[in-house]
């Protein structure tokens, strides 16, 4: 190595900025101020902007997001206030999310590597990968199996006991009590679900759903993916479902997966301070990422014993980047989750060689005979789509404005654990008081209700409402579908699916773990079957107008209408029916519902994921925005560093909050002048803080202090929680060493022209999975940086093209 002849001592500024992280210094309290960065000068057209530079905004922090967490290592000193209202604005990104390096690094020590590894050792890397793919299966299938014992255990007591109590005081009087004992069982519950999560980790609150869209998108969310949370979100669902609270297990289970996925792939817990030495080719984004959607869908195939459906869920909702290799090892890892816990569910019911627990949830066998459907029930399926669409958007625009207020009003954690047990307490009520007012008695024999309450009816008989309130959702998901025609009044599925409507609105988005899948599918599965028995009245008691067909189509048509998935959702359904006669069917009211649906408003995944202000790329850029360069879309000025420059200025870039950038370009520039050379590389933060940490200088090399190079292992051992530049000691004799960046730094970064178009420049940034996308002129000088941030700001709204103002929430 050699040391550079007068060097100047100060970094090449190029006039442009590798930002993907904040470019203005960050408040004093993050979850209450937020100053919306000015917009910057650009030459050409202008856009309508929703902001002046000049406006001060301040924002609130979403109960499941948490902060970076060298913030928050800073911030332990300060004291938290927590105001009373904290304002909100969707019509902001935020600058706390990092993005995820999908693009390999190709330095010199990766290229060596790569060279050095011959056919063998790349067919065991291959190997590895089917192992860990079968290992996440195998545990996800065991969660799976863990949650759903559990849960029945549980709930199977608390409904015993309160069926008990039911039935004794409604022989001698003073059933309040029965009521008392019901929502403070509720209440209890919940608290302790609820207190974990907004206590310990904030981050599993919810499904999970929208957490790991944006992971797999390339967004670092953070904590998303540690033990703790799958921990947190395992115990999280069972105190929820057991909680009586309008809940599934289900949507939680794809996070769990992803959670799994990551641990197992790193061969390593960050949480547990242990390295197990194993897997460690896999300790990058690129491979955590392959890995994460593997995960994703062996939850999906574990909770709807749905493996085809999995594989299509993490296609259209998460993985931006596809392969034939990954499609079919994303299948294994699904088919061994089912088995799995087909397998050990099997066993735990007592019949061994009989493997007919696919999923969590198992809608049962739809019969063709008795079930199909002619020609002209098509227009009416539509129609129920249609239906769907429009109660799906009013579902999304009520809990949207619910979650406003959340973020707004209730930010405290114990307000969070209060709202949580009222909710549940409400929920206990308003259950009791629909049985207790319910007429609707059927006879008890040849139903198969699990708890049948008498309450006032007749010897013999059972409350009718009881089935669908007194159970957990899954259960009565099920007898929708299946209990014969007349198990139901009409007019106890109108009042429950009234209520129940407004209860799952009131719940998705409390802070405790649970998924609005079966919700989804109990409010489609009650209007349906009021919907099929409408028409059999109609109809005079045709035989085609079987009410649990309709309950099946409306339950697709409501999930449809809520969270807006197509592809996977027909699969998904088809899977757990286990009938492909309806393939047809279930696919045009999805289409339908969603095609409705977003004419009002988005799906609630895309919706909650707006209000976490996450910077989210859709799959195009937004159509209106040919007009826009990437001259105009970059940002400016970008810190440089020469190829050989001086420790002290690399440590003060790293040290500068005000600027935080996460990527530097590498330049050649002449010593005698002023003047930035071409471009050579791009080197990323987390590859300084390394190098420094290993001292690993260019005075240090010639005098032969250092007889061992880095190499790849010495960053991914750094990998994924690299030390903040706070926790490196440089001496001062240090700072005037030179550091030679030429081994380290990528020599072949994606670049493009100033005149692209934004779709141009979206494309590239979007296929490719890019963190940074640096911009060059004619002479192939830096003159800006795409990243993340920049693309996302831009989106279409009702009045056209906007542009979002960046805030540091």
């Amino acid at each position: 190595m050699r040391v550079a002849q007068n060097s100047p001592q100060t970094p090449a500024l190029c006039n442009c900025a590798a930002s993907d992280k904040p470019e203005k210094g960050e408040p004093a309290f993050p979850e209450a101020l937020a100053a919306a960065a000015p917009s910057r000068h650009r030459p050409g057209p202008r856009l309508q902007s929703n902001f002046t530079p000049s406006s001060l905004l301040r924002t609130g922090q979403l109960s499941n997001v948490d902060l970076n967490e060298d913030v928050r290592e800073l911030e332990t000193e300060l004291p938290r206030p927590y105001p009373n209202e904290i304002p909100h604005n969707e019509k902001l990104l935020s600058l706390k999310y990092e993005s995820l390096d999908y693009d390999n690094s190709e330095n010199q020590l990766f290229l060596e590597e790569e060279r050095r590894i011959n056919h063998a050792a790349f067919r065991t890397v291959e190997i590895k990968r089917w192992v860990i793919c079968a290992m996440i299966g195998i545990l996800t299938g065991l969660v799976a199996c863990f949650i759903d014992i559990v849960v029945e255990n549980l709930a199977g007591l608390k409904y015993r006991v309160v069926k008990d109590n039911i039935d004794k005081f409604t022989e001698k009087g003073g059933l309040s009590f029965s009521l008392l004992l019901w929502a403070t069982l509720n209440a209890s519950v919940v608290m302790v679900g609820s207190v974990i999560v907004a206590f310990i980790e904030p981050v599993a609150a919810g499904s999970g759903i929208p957490q790991i869209k944006c992971y797999l998108n390339g967004v670092k969310i953070p904590h998303v993916v540690r033990l703790k949370t799958l921990v947190i979100k395992v115990c999280g669902v069972i105190l929820s479902v057991v909680g009586g609270l309008a809940v599934g297990k289900e949507g939680p289970m794809i996070h769990s997966g992803a959670v799994i996925a990551a641990g197992i792939s790193q061969g390593r817990s960050t949480s547990l301070k242990r390295d197990f030495k194993i897997f460690e080719y896999f300790r990058r984004d690129t491979e955590k990422r392959d890995f994460v959607s593997a995960g994703a869908a062996a939850g999906v195939s574990a909770a709807f014993g749905a493996p085809v459906g999995g594989v299509l869920f993490s296609l259209e909702e998460g993985a931006s980047f596809w392969n034939q290799f990954l499609t079919w090892r994303i299948f294994f890892a699904s088919m061994i989750s089912t088995f799995t816990l087909n397998s050990v569910l099997s066993v735990y019911h007592g019949n061994a060689w009989d493997l007919s627990s696919p999923g969590l949830i198992n809608f049962g066998r739809f019969d063709n005979e008795k079930m199909g459907y002619t020609i002209q029930e098509i227009p009416i399926f539509i129609f129920m789509g249609v239906v769907g669409g429009i109660l799906g958007a009013l579902f999304n625009a009520l809990n949207y404005w619910l979650t406003m207020f959340r973020i707004r009003y209730i930010h405290r954690p114990c307000l969070q654990v209060i709202e949580a047990m009222l909710v549940a307490a409400v929920t206990a009520a308003v259950g009791f008081v629909m049985i207790y007012c319910s007429r609707d008695c059927q006879p008890i024999q040849g139903s198969t209700v699990a708890y049948p309450l008498q309450l006032f009816c007749a010897d013999g008989e059972y409350n009718s409402m009881a089935t669908a309130f007194f159970n957990t959702p899954e259960k009565s998901v099920v007898n929708l579908f299946h209990d014969p025609p007349g198990s139901y009044n009409p007019m106890t599925l109108g009042m429950f699916t009234l209520m129940y409507f407004f209860l799952a609105c009131w719940t998705y988005g409390l802070t405790v773990s649970a998924g609005v899948f079966i919700p989804s599918l109990l409010i489609g599965a009650a209007w349906g079957r009021l919907f099929g028995i409408s028409l059999s009245y109609l109809t005079k008691g045709s035989i085609w107008a079987d009410p649990g067909k309709y309950a099946l189509m409306g339950a697709a048509a409501q999930l449809g209408g809520i969270v807006r998935m197509t592809l996977s959702l027909t699969v998904i359904m088809m899977e757990a029916t286990g009938n492909v006669t309806y393939g047809f069917p279930i696919m045009l009211v999805l289409m339908t519902a969603k095609i409705v649906g977003d004419y009002f408003v988005e799906g609630l995944y895309d919706m909650h994921i707006q209000l976490q202000s996450v910077p989210f790329l859709h799959w195009e850029a937004p159509v209106t925005s040919h007009s826009l360069t990437a001259r105009e879309v970059m940002s400016t000025p970008v810190t440089c560093l020469r190829r050989i420059e001086r420790v002290g200025t690399v440590v003060d870039i790293l040290s500068d909050t005000s600027s935080n950038h996460n990527g530097f370009p590498v330049v050649e520039s002449n010593p005698d002048t002023t003047q930035v050379a071409g471009l050579r590389g791009l080197i990323l933060r987390s590859q300084l803080i390394v190098l420094l940490k290993h001292k690993v200088f260019v005075e240090r090399a010639n005098l032969s202090l250092v007889q061992r190079r880095l190499k790849l292992k010495d960053f991914r051992d750094a990998y994924p929680r690299f030390p903040p530049i706070q926790s490196i000691h440089v001496s001062q004799d240090e700072r005037e060493c030179m550091i030679d960046l030429s081994e380290f730094m990528n020599p072949s970064p994606y670049t493009v022209p100033q005149e692209a178009s934004l779709p141009r420049v979206f494309k590239l940034f979007r296929a490719l999975g890019l963190r940074h996308l640096v911009v060059v002129d004619n002479r192939n000088e830096v003159v800006g940086m795409v990243t993340r941030k920049d693309l996302a700001r831009y989106r279409l709204g009702k009045e056209g093209l906007e542009e979002l103002s960046l805030a540091q929430t």
